[in-house]
């Protein structure tokens, strides 16, 4: 036996000077032969930790032991009875704060744990590069209707299909995906990806209904009356602002407007798709997250000169995945650490010409279990910006909200549902994802939508029992 790297095998990317003038996928995936090198690393353990921090339970040891071998198919087999969209998980999931956190390999302090997520993708690509099959199963278990077309939607759909379920799935926006494919750039997550995996969920009987605003097209009495459950999987896409003087300028931005021009209506190849997107000099980006940094990289990939993030915690409490910030800094994206912008100042035309902040300090404790930044008196500045794109978390939609008064909501006006079932006030519906727990990672809303799809059965069956 070969001696076991101590080291990821590395995957092959664009370069940076290359692909921060485009919004072509920045990792390039492994081949064969590099996914069975890193599959030979895993130590395939009894009791698995990593199956355990999985949100979806995935058997990884299983489905790696089949790469190593060389089957993809028999990799592919594992992973679907699992997971309904497993190219997109080994793209944008965290796996490096889940299953790769507790692989046993990583836990020494010699060895870096096995890229679990890179040989996700492997399998996955490869399964998506074979012909669609439509699964004829039979759907006489009861008609369930999801409400969102995001992951968790996707998930629960997926699910309740493989159980013999006739699923409905109602989507508001004229393409399905939800943050998939209005959220998440080209570059990190191809649209082409998200498409190919829909359709292996449509063809297990999935419908999926675009274009259909429930509380507006059709209320949730109609869709009550028609199914015997629903799944409500939203989202929360109500995008938060800081609220400072000089929001209203033109130049400042939600992130969730910013990005779903670019990546739902194809702003970055206008005039091909004819829907612009302001461009600008100078960007500035507030927050940390994922979403701060998807939107400082398309703003730099749209022609920005300087782009810079500003985060009012340290780079020790950034909350965005380690590669993503990695990927920014090499190309080109600024940071302001423990910094938080007071006002928008105006050219006085109505237009940003720059933000104005303050220096911050970490104190104690908050609610999160991070330090609370605090402000530090006389340590105003001014940075220069013609455009500000706010991406400091997003609320609920009260479009189905405010028409569902029986539905209770918990403080913060997300769905107040059992975390452990689903169950909302209300029988029958069942609900998960961001729209529950407020803006969360994929990977979290698929895992909801397999909890989901699962008591959504087990209240059928029962409710047929009773008659």
């Amino acid at each position: 036996m070969a001696k076991r790297s101590y080291t990821k095998t590395p995957m092959r990317e664009q370069s940076p000077e290359l692909r921060k003038n485009n919004f072509s996928e920045v990792a390039l995936g492994y081949n064969l032969k590099e996914g069975q090198l890193e599959a030979s690393r895993c130590l395939q353990c009894k009791n698995a930790p990593c199956i355990q921090s999985c949100p979806v339970m995935i058997d990884i040891p299983g489905f790696i032991k089949q790469i190593e071998a060389g089957n993809m198919k028999a990799a592919n087999e594992v992973l679907r009875k699992y997971t309904n969209l497993p190219a997109i998980c080994g793209r944008v999931c965290p796996q490096e704060k889940q299953c790769e956190m507790t692989c046993r390999l990583g836990r020494s302090k010699k060895f870096e744990p096995v890229a679990i997520g890179k040989l996700e993708r492997l399998v996955a690509d490869w399964a998506l590069q074979q012909p669609i099959e439509t699964v004829n199963n039979p759907k006489n278990k009861g008609k369930v209707a999801v409400i969102g077309s995001g992951p968790s939607g996707l998930t629960a759909a997926g699910d309740l299909a493989k159980l013999g379920y006739d699923v409905t799935i109602f989507e508001a926006l004229h393409a399905a995906g939800g943050v998939l494919t209005y959220g998440i750039p080209e570059f990190r997550l191809p649209k082409e990806i998200v498409q190919k995996e829909i359709e292996t969920i449509t063809a297990q009987g999935v419908k999926i209904e675009t274009n259909v605003v429930v509380g507006k097209t059709i209320t949730m009495t109609e869709i009550q009356a028609d199914f015997a459950a629903c799944y409500l999987a939203v989202g929360a896409g109500v995008p938060n602002f800081l609220g400072i003087p000089g929001t209203s300028l033109n130049g400042v931005y939600s992130s969730s407007e910013y990005l779903t021009r670019i990546n739902l209506m194809k702003a970055y190849d206008f005039p091909n798709y004819d829907t612009p997107v302001q461009t600008a000099k100078n960007v500035v980006v507030i927050g940390g997250g994922n979403v701060a940094m998807d939107a400082a990289r398309s703003a730099k990939r749209l022609g920005a000169e300087t782009v810079t993030v500003i985060y009012r915690r340290s780079k020790e409490e950034l909350p965005a995945r380690e590669e993503e910030y990695h990927h920014s800094v090499e190309e080109g994206i600024d940071y302001h650490w423990l910094t938080n912008p007071i006002e928008y100042i105006s050219d006085g035309a109505g237009k940003l010409k720059a933000v104005k902040c303050v220096k911050m300090m970490l104190g104690e404790l908050d609610e999160s279990g991070r330090r609370r930044p605090e402000m530090i008196d006389g340590s105003a500045f001014i940075i220069k910006a013609d455009m500000a794109i706010e991406a400091i978390g997003q609320g609920s939609n009260r479009v189905l909200l405010d028409t569902f008064k029986e539905l209770q909501l918990n403080q913060w006006g997300y769905i107040a549902a059992d975390l452990t079932t689903g169950k909302t006030n209300i029988p029958g519906v069942f609900a998960g994802g961001d729209i529950v727990t407020g803006a969360a990672t994929v990977i979290l809303a698929m895992g909801a939508g397999k909890i989901a799809a699962t008591q959504i059965d087990n209240y059928i069956q029962n409710q047929k029992l009773r008659v």
